[in-house]
């Protein structure tokens, strides 16, 4: 399980990350767009952690496709974590406004300074996010090294079938961003009984629901409580019919947004 850090901005991004990693969190996932590269990086220098005992993904932001925007970027992205590599680096969105007359050609210049920054060992794997089938088969036209991730919304009762299927079937691991739907699954009754069944919260019902999909989820916090809480889901596991009820839960599905009409 990773920890995410999306919304999360100046010293929360910092202390966030801390407390995380000193619960025992060793995947941080953060982005160009997020805006706080420099107090993750803070937050995991605080925490004193060896470099090497940790998973840091970052993302190229959507202004900075292109062969030498994707070079120039992921330097400075370097620079303000305080490393010199990452362990997985990824495309953020496929088909940017700024780029939406040619997103296939911006996604193949991209990939390919990705793939030379693969080889060079200053990010240990590649992938992409949010990108469904449509924009994988693209980027496989041109690709050398395939992609190894593909992070997109998945929670309860947002399981995006067809970017599932095709990602397991090309070997491509699922990370889930939002894995707690935004907080919305905290309205949710069937959730309430499933939780209160397990004698567990419904975030760590959500994460359990997560892994057990094969999905490797990436909740966000920044109150110290929740992020302790969100580790203790190992100890329990869904049976058959209570994953079936979350699979069905309702009220998500219009939060995923349509990578090829974002207004970013």
């Amino acid at each position: 399980m990773g920890f995410g850090t999306w919304q999360s901005e100046g010293p929360d991004a910092k202390s966030s990350v801390e407390t995380a990693i000193n619960d025992g969190y060793r995947h941080i996932d953060t982005a160009q767009g997020y805006h706080n590269e420099a107090e993750v990086g803070a937050g995991i220098t605080a925490s004193g952690i060896n470099r090497d005992d940790l998973f840091i993904t970052t993302k190229i932001d959507n202004n900075n496709h292109g062969y030498e925007l994707t070079k120039e970027s992921f330097e400075q992205s370097l620079s303000d974590l305080g490393t010199d590599y990452v362990n997985l680096l990824l495309i953020h969105w496929p088909n940017p406004i700024k780029f939406r007359e040619n997103w296939a050609e911006a996604n193949a210049e991209t990939w390919h300074a990705m793939e030379e920054i693969y080889q060079a060992g200053k990010a240990k794997a590649i992938g992409v996010s949010n990108f469904r089938p449509k924009h994988l088969k693209e980027l496989a036209k041109t690709a050398s090294v395939a992609p190894m991730v593909d992070q997109i919304f998945l929670a309860p009762g947002v399981l995006q079938p067809e970017t599932v299927s095709y990602c397991q079937e090309n070997n491509i691991q699922l990370e889930a961003y939002s894995p707690l739907g935004t907080g919305d699954i905290f309205k949710s009754r069937d959730m309430s009984t499933i939780a209160q069944r397990y004698h567990k919260s419904i975030s760590q019902v959500a994460l359990r629901w997560s892994l057990q999909h094969g999905f490797l989820p990436l909740p966000k916090s920044t109150n110290p409580q929740h992020i302790q809480e969100n580790t203790d889901i190992f100890d329990f596991e869904l049976n058959k019919e209570d994953m079936a009820k979350i699979d069905k839960i309702k009220g998500l599905k219009d939060k995923i947004a349509d990578p090829d009409t974002v207004e970013f």
